[in-house]
């Protein structure tokens, strides 16, 4: 029986793009189409099949171990990063300044799908979502090159709206203004979520 469920909902592809180089820079550099291999998008700096872990699984492993990457791509919304732009009072965040490797448009509440979603191309490319970014001072450090007096700004108004950090399940063609459709995994949510949260 199948676990990922189909659904009604769809988003289109509106920017897609990589960051060269993470040691320089988290900016990223826009592209129309991109062709995803199971190490991630091409030229992307946190592509590959393993990477180093950071601050986002500090309980679980010592900072730098080697582990799975599932980190391969940030995926935003173009609606939430148009609410933390508004947020911060400016007109508009370009999607490379926050290291962008996909800005989607369609799907309500985007950073919060369900871990384990899937995002499916009309070539059969398949992204499987990890789980919620966090907001971090990276890209406010971009900003502020941009629009002095503003990065500090972007932390606080992008909790809740960073989109989420993905990898890719089956390599195919992405391209902007292609239509994604959204597969959710069929579990029910665990009754103790709430407890195990607590501690």
């Amino acid at each position: 029986m199948p676990a990922l469920t189909p659904t009604s909902f769809t988003a289109h592809i509106t920017w897609l793009g990589h960051v060269p180089d993470r040691t320089a820079s988290l900016r990223a550099v826009s592209v129309e189409h991109v062709d995803a291999t199971l190490d991630g998008f091409p030229g992307e700096a946190h592509g590959g099949p393993t990477r180093a872990s950071c601050v986002r699984v500090a309980s679980q492993y010592p900072e730098g171990t080697t582990i799975r990457n599932v980190r391969q791509l940030s995926v935003l919304s173009a609606e939430e990063l148009a609410m933390t732009a508004q947020e911060m009072g400016l007109d508009a965040i370009d999607p490379a300044w926050v290291g962008a490797s996909m800005v989607i448009e369609g799907i309500p509440e985007f950073s919060k799908v369900p871990p384990s979603s899937r995002l499916m191309a009309p070539s059969g490319a398949g992204i499987a979502i990890d789980m919620e970014n966090r907001p971090c001072i990276f890209p406010g450090k971009e900003i502020e090159q941009e629009a002095a007096g503003f990065g500090c700004l972007y932390k606080p108004a992008a909790k809740n709206r960073r989109g989420v950090t993905a990898w890719v399940e089956f390599g195919g063609r992405l391209a902007v203004g292609d239509v994604l459709t959204l597969h959710v995994p069929d579990q029910n949510v665990w009754s103790h979520l709430d407890a195990a949260r607590a501690g």
